[in-house]
């Protein structure tokens, strides 16, 4: 005898046993209950988001092939960037008055967490612009390879908050630029 309710047939319901399921398998509401409440929170990773954090990848794998510092770090900013508007492309656009504004401005609205991110990529954001404007001769192959790990670093982060699965980007060792 089981002790369960005075039968030892595995088949018979038993209402006092939790563990004994009585729908006939696990449904939508039973995978919920089981899913933490994080989960439950995110919004869908919508097709955009996919296509900006896909973009955002080969960015990275782009800084990492690239010959000159100087482009490095552009690609590997860029890359960032498309992975910041991934998390928009989820979450929303915080409304703003006065205009259009950037990603990096935004982004702390609509994810408070990654509010030291955007203030770090928008103060990179300046050198970024002088190097595309050709004005940009002061990067050094440890400033380009720090960006684009940082940048890696970000997508990653970025993958986790839109409750992604982790893929890694880069090669252990980045070429060297010149």
């Amino acid at each position: 005898m089981s002790g369960r309710s005075g039968s030892d047939d595995p088949h018979e319901h038993d209402p006092n046993d939790p563990m004994q399921d009585t729908t006939g398998g696990a449904g939508p509401a039973d995978q919920e209950a089981d899913m933490p409440v994080s989960t439950l929170d995110r919004p869908p990773v919508s097709v955009a988001a996919r296509m900006l954090l896909e973009r955002s990848r080969a960015g990275l794998l782009q800084a990492c092939a690239a010959r000159s510092c100087g482009e490095r770090y552009v690609a590997a900013h860029l890359a960032a960037l498309r992975a910041g508007a991934a998390v928009l492309a989820v979450r929303g656009r915080a409304t703003t008055r006065g205009g259009p504004r950037s990603v990096w401005d935004i982004l702390p609205r609509v994810a408070p967490e990654l509010t030291e991110w955007a203030a770090f990529f928008a103060a990179t954001a300046t050198r970024r612009a002088a190097i595309e404007a050709g004005r940009g001769e002061g990067i050094s192959a440890r400033d380009a390879d720090d960006l684009l790990r940082d940048s890696e670093t970000f997508h990653h982060v970025v993958e986790t908050v839109l409750g992604m699965p982790y893929q890694p980007v880069l090669p252990g060792a980045l070429p060297t630029c010149t």
